[in-house]
């Protein structure tokens, strides 16, 4: 068994080993900030009340930390749904029934990795739908997108050098894109 204190771990130079620890902890840094400061303008008026969506990426076992920020929120009031990144049309229909119904009025999507790619498509389905989200923070997804769609505020975060990529606006989206290199 190799060391930490080694040039490599596993054969792979050290700084590759540590740098996903730092950015995944970096990211949902940013991700708390940026859900505080959001959650903050709608909670005042808790009726209609708002839904967080949390998208984990592949196998479910990457993104272990969207259940942690969902207990957080459902501490704070706010209902939570966390699941896979391939039940996004599923959800993006419930999400739209409920905001239709008048039960919910604020809708917020969070993914990481391909649940980032997932917020993307589950935005610009809610757009079809009539329903608009007030926030998406997408978490270093593993692909390419193109956001479309009703979305306020838009928070990409990703890394430059590593798998996660920026997102480009397209010109079916309103509201605002930030692309943020970690």
């Amino acid at each position: 068994m190799k060391s930490f204190s080694g040039a490599s771990l596993g054969g792979l130079p050290r700084q590759w080993c540590w740098y996903p620890l730092q950015a995944a902890a970096l990211s949902f840094l940013m991700l708390a900030f940026s859900i505080a400061v959001s959650l903050a303008q709608v909670s005042s008026n808790p009726k209609p009340h708002e839904h967080v969506y949390l998208l984990r990426g592949f196998a479910n076992i990457f993104s272990l930390g969207m259940d942690q920020i969902a207990t957080k929120l459902e501490h704070q009031g706010i209902d939570t749904t966390v699941a896979n990144y391939v039940s996004w049309p599923t959800l993006a229909e419930e999400a739209a029934a409920e905001y239709k119904s008048g039960r919910v009025r604020t809708i917020i999507l969070i993914g990481h990795s391909s649940g980032a790619v997932a917020v993307t498509s589950m935005a610009a389905r809610l757009s079809e739908l009539g329903v608009p989200v007030k926030l998406a923070i997408g978490l270093d997804p593993t692909s390419h997108m193109t956001a479309s769609g009703h979305v306020d505020r838009y928070v990409n975060y990703y890394i430059a050098n590593g798998i996660g990529d920026p997102v480009n606006k397209g010109p079916q989206f309103s509201g605002v894109l930030q692309n943020v290199d970690l």
